[in-house]
């Protein structure tokens, strides 16, 4: 710390320095020192969670946009503006999926889900997600408190036992679970439709609709039979969770997809819905005449947040059962919004307890893939591992999905405009005003800012203007529109550039002019340690690369554009935030992501009525959870 104090800089800073090392990875840390965050009364308290994964496969693009990438930008911009934060995920490892994956993989369930909690672990850190705890649903924790809500439901008359008919595989004598059978989508005719839902047309299904379904583990014809299975009551439930949508979507600013999902399930009346399946791999139900069964992921799943968070502190609850003092803001896919809105609120609200309930809900479209598909099911587009693989810094990879973010309709992937974007902004942008002010300053002033003053008109105006941008991209962060503080983050660095042009920086000017010089690089130093600050939630690692060649530690996003560091103060030394990216890597990136793997491609079918389609940008099937 004694760099830090004996450089010039306004103390005001430094006293923030403690709490921005939360944003930037230095969580482990900390919680040695003060065990774990909890809400404090009187303090914003922001609690954040992300869809949960499903340990069946690698995170692909569509997964890492639509749920932690989005959840981490608005926690760090959280942390950043001195909120209470946590962000809380893990991954998603009972049901059906898991024990398809691992019986593929010739491995236990356990051991599949170590394997791939690990995998997106690694992914995620890659990333920069700065996840405040990322855990898992197979605990204790899981199972107690899952368990804990059926019953409160069930002895408040809430659950209900019905036979449901399913189908039954003669050879391998059991039930087949939704994603353990395979046939032909009785709506659009897709012939590897599941048992749960058409990835063609994103229909939810029932298995025994299928047409000619078959069993996936051997291909044979099952049967159907029938089963005894716990129903949870939402038409009971209807006017509470009703009730509550009312005051919540409009008190939390709902987007507008999640209100729409919402109100068509509450429009067409909610029903009894099965809770429970026939597996080994899942929480168990707890009831005598039910002990073979455990509970349907949609059930189970968000009970996950509760209890990874329990896996994070004891005083879970607090975190939880804290209405009053915590916002609750949970990011996801729009597949995944029934489940949170619906299904979700009525299992709590049933127990007539008081819960965390969400506040905000930040949904995503889908993003496609050039002229293909993000599929975990079917292994099709950029996945986690190959970003990583590619040796782009994650800074870019950041970047560009944020600007591409689908929050109001689908987007689509695609590598010339992710090279055009680093190479026309990340580069000629942000880049340039950086290295450009860095190495001019080291050259001209002996790396030491000069004396300088901003009362004239072209400083004033200057500041006024990153002002107002500043107050529009505070708003749009308040507001989860990512995209647009992204936008104007961008323009306050353009404004940055435009001011040196005006101004003329260069050798000329500083011998003919040192006076004005000497203001240019006071002022634009703060400005690009402003944006440090304002990009740290989008690209942190740019941000750490900026502090590092100004010398300055990590600082909190202001409310207004203020002179942080003064005359006197020694900075680094210069470096490229980014490198261009040759364009004719388009092309190459295309045929090697084109799908066409041994391991990651699996051959698309499609019935007579299907193909006909000439829809080539088929959506993603984004994280469930």
């Amino acid at each position: 710390m004694s760099s830090l104090t004996s450089n010039p800089i306004k103390l005001g800073i430094i006293k923030h320095y403690f709490n921005i090392l939360v944003s930037y990875g230095f969580h482990c840390f900390i919680l040695l020192q003060i065990s774990y965050r909890l809400p404090i009364p009187g303090e914003r308290n922001v609690l954040i969670t992300s869809a949960l994964p499903y340990v069946n496969n690698v995170p692909h693009l569509g997964n890492v946009i639509g749920s932690v990438l989005s959840a981490d930008v608005f926690a760090r911009y959280s942390r950043a503006r001195n909120y209470n934060t946590l962000y809380i995920c893990g991954t998603d490892e009972y049901g059906t999926a898991t024990e398809t994956k691992a019986q593929e993989e010739g491995i236990s369930c356990q051991e599949l889900c170590d394997k791939y909690h690990s995998l997106h672990a690694t992914i995620y850190k890659w990333f920069d997600i700065g996840f405040d705890y990322f855990g898992r649903t197979t605990t204790q924790q899981q199972t107690d408190i899952s368990q804990d809500i059926f019953l409160k439901l069930y002895n408040k008359n809430y659950l209900s036992e019905d036979i449901v008919i399913q189908l039954f595989c003669e050879k391998c004598q059991r039930f087949l679970a939704d994603r353990f059978v395979e046939g032909t989508c009785p709506k659009c005719g897709y012939e590897d439709a599941r048992g749960d839902q058409c990835d063609y047309c994103g229909q939810l299904l029932n298995s025994v609709e299928l047409i000619n379904p078959r069993c996936k583990t051997d291909g044979s014809t099952p049967i159907t039979r029938k089963s005894n299975h716990m129903f949870l009551d939402l038409s009971k439930l209807q006017q509470k969770v009703e009730d509550w949508i009312g005051k919540a979507s409009v008190e939390g600013k709902w987007s507008a997809n999640s209100k729409t999902i919402t109100q068509s399930w509450l429009k067409e009346g909610l029903r009894p819905r099965c809770i429970t399946r026939d597996l080994s791999w899942g929480t168990p139900v707890p009831l005598k005449e039910m002990e073979q069964k455990v509970f349907y992921v949609w059930f189970d799943a968000p009970v996950g947040y509760l209890s990874i968070t329990a896996n994070y502190t004891n005083e879970w609850e607090k975190w939880w059962k804290n209405p009053d003092q915590v916002k609750l803001y949970q990011f996801m896919g729009k597949d995944n919004v029934p489940f949170h809105t619906v299904m979700f609120p009525c299992s709590l609200l049933g127990t007539d307890e008081e819960w965390t309930l969400l506040h905000h809900i930040s949904t995503t479209e889908y993003l496609n893939y050039e002229n293909a598909k993000f599929s975990k099911s079917r292994g099709i587009g950029v996945f986690g591992d190959d970003a990583i693989n590619t040796g782009i810094p994650v800074s870019v990879w950041r970047y560009y999905l944020i600007s591409c973010r689908p929050e109001t309709s689908d987007s689509i992937f695609t590598w010339k405009e992710f090279i055009s974007k680093n190479n026309n902004e990340l580069l000629a942008n942000l880049g340039n005003l950086v290295n450009r002010v860095m190495k001019f300053v080291v050259a001209k002033f002996n790396s030491t800012v000069p004396s300088f003053s901003y009362d004239s008109e072209s400083e004033q105006r200057l500041i006024k203007n990153i002002n107002d941008l500043l107050t529009n991209y505070i708003d749009s962060l308040e507001n989860i529109k990512l995209r647009a503080g992204l936008e104007t983050a961008m323009e306050i660095s353009r404004q940055g550039n435009g001011y040196l042009q005006d101004s003329k920086l260069d050798n000329t000017l500083f011998e003919k002019n040192p006076e004005k010089c000497a203001s240019v690089i006071g002022v634009t130093l703060n400005l690009i340690y402003l944006l440090s600050a304002i990009f740290s939630p989008y690209m942190p690692s740019a941000s750490e690369c900026i502090v590092r060649q100004l010398n300055a530690p990590l600082r909190n996003i202001p409310d207004t554009f203020t002179m942080d560091i003064e005359p006197g103060h020694q900075i680094g030394k210069a470096e490229y935030l980014f490198k261009r990216i040759d364009e004719k890597m388009a092309e190459e990136y295309v045929n090697r992501f084109a799908g066409e793997s041994k391991d990651k491609v699996k051959k698309v079918k499609k019935s007579k009525k299907s193909s006909k389609s000439t829809n080539n940008a088929i959506t993603s099937e984004n994280s469930k959870s």
